[in-house]
């Protein structure tokens, strides 16, 4: 029997419809679909089909090895013609993409990436600000200050935020204080706007609006979803130009 292949599709933020065209066409015939836990179950149900294993990962929870999911996914492509790596967001942003990718390639099985919406563009989105702003923002950044067991100290997130007109960080809600501290160290204002997403495109979509100095609060939240953490002038220009944003109470 031939190599199948194998797909890494973007899910998109989490709202079912904001999957692409093309990623819901491959779903449809997708014999098996390895997916994140955070994957919309309306989402899921595109593949119709498939056998659905679930191998997502989730702060502070168990997860699968990423080594065990390289090597289920090239076992797959061995017994089935189309295969789904389905991952929330967009695969090649923070997604681990290129491990499974690479591991692909040295087993020579085809692999194809669909992209997906990331949350930084959703959450955006959703408030009605744009992460660019002529005069205001020329640059953006997405960091994550997550460091993986084992995984080497070598880069500083902070630097690239305080360098950026806009900043966006993923996976950092339960490291608000320490994120706040270092970014007040490298000499960011403490009245920077800062916008908190959570379960950006989601009926229980939640923000709050705050400053880098209030930025600490947000750790004592109980987020049930994913967090985006989005700084910058440009939230600040927002309120100038009339535009309100949706608050919620940070206790």
């Amino acid at each position: 029997m031939a190599m199948g292949k194998v797909y890494l599709i973007g899910a998109g933020p989490g709202a079912p419809d904001l999957i692409t065209v093309r990623g819901a066409a491959i779903l449809a015939r997708a014999d098996i679909v390895f997916h994140d836990a955070l994957v919309h179950p309306d989402t899921l149900a595109l593949a119709a089909k498939a056998e659905k294993i679930a191998v997502g990962k989730r702060c502070g929870r168990h997860s699968t090895a990423q080594r065990f999911i390289n090597k289920r996914l090239v076992d797959a492509a061995a017994a089935y013609e189309t295969v789904v790596r389905l991952k929330g967001g967009d695969p090649m942003l923070f997604g681990r993409a290129q491990e499974e990718i690479d591991a692909l390639r040295s087993a020579s099985v085809a692999v194809e990436v669909v992209p997906g919406v990331t949350a930084a563009l959703a959450a955006s989105a959703e408030l009605g600000v744009s992460l660019t702003r002529r005069g205001v923002s020329r640059s953006v950044v997405f960091v994550t200050p997550r460091i993986g067991a084992g995984e080497p100290r070598r880069h500083d997130w902070s630097v690239a935020v305080a360098a950026a007109d806009t900043a966006v960080i993923y996976m950092g809600a339960h490291e608000a204080p320490s994120i706040a501290a270092a970014l007040l160290a490298r000499g960011l204002s403490p009245s920077l706007p800062v916008v908190v997403v959570e379960s950006a495109t989601l009926p229980s979509s939640a923000r709050h609006v705050l400053t880098l100095a209030e930025l600490p609060r947000v750790s004592a939240l109980e987020f049930a979803g994913p967090a985006a953490i989005l700084l910058g002038d440009v939230f600040a220009a927002a309120h100038a130009a009339g535009i309100t944003l949706p608050q919620t109470a940070v206790a």
